[in-house]
């Protein structure tokens, strides 16, 4: 692992691990670099490591048993993925699709360390336990607006969501893809978009929307 990396590495987790862990995550961990649209983990896939976000985010889709897929959660700065611990955890294979979202860097390290880590640092189950809690909170976020919302309101928030990771107004995104996201067609994703824009809460440009301060 080169300088620059343990700088990144201890920026993010050297205050969040006891001392003790954070050297044997310097140790035991590899620091990985994934491009926008590289999948980390695909379904079926069996997990032998754990990711540590360094910087990026990565996307977290569910795929249903015809093969249609549907956003979940993102992982950002600082997280790790609550499904894959579930599944590493378990000696199941991935039933999630890990898509990189914007350039992602993470240190991963090898499942064995799970379990041996919670025996033994309170610093890491504190960790793992608030990963699962934020996690939990976003499902039910997804629940909520799969059972009770319509369509539109599904976009709003979508794009809200996506402001607040990138930190922007400008949401670089065809509409293709949020249809994908949400598992809908990109006709019903559009006729919303526009009527969005009639009601001044967004400006629609080419490859990217505009969210408006209402």
């Amino acid at each position: 692992m080169t300088d620059e990396m343990k700088a990144l590495v201890r920026s993010r987790f050297e205050n969040v691990f006891e001392t003790e862990l954070f050297e044997e995550l310097l140790e035991t961990g590899k620091v990985q670099e994934y491009k926008e649209g590289d999948i980390v983990i695909d379904v079926n896939q069996m997990i032998t490591h754990i990711p540590l976000m360094l910087k990026g985010s990565i996307k977290i889709m569910r795929e249903d048993d015809e093969g249609r897929e549907m956003f979940l959660y993102y992982i950002e700065t600082g997280g790790t993925c609550a499904a894959s611990l579930t599944c590493c955890m378990n000696d199941h294979r991935s039933n999630i699709l890990a898509l990189v979202e914007e350039d992602a860097t993470f240190i991963s390290f090898p499942v064995k360390y799970m379990d041996e880590w919670m025996a033994k640092y309170q610093s890491w189950r504190s960790y793992i336990l608030g990963n699962y809690a934020a996690r939990y909170e976003e499902l039910l976020e997804v629940v909520d607006l799969l059972a009770f919302k319509k369509m539109d309101d599904r976009v709003a928030n979508y794009l809200k969501e996506k402001a607040i990771m990138h930190q922007s107004k400008e949401v670089l995104i065809s509409h293709q893809d949020i249809a994908y996201d949400l598992n809908t067609s990109r006709e019903v994703v559009s006729r919303i978009l526009k009527q969005m824009e009639r009601n001044g809460d967004l400006q629609l440009k080419r490859g990217k929307i505009i969210l408006n301060d209402n």
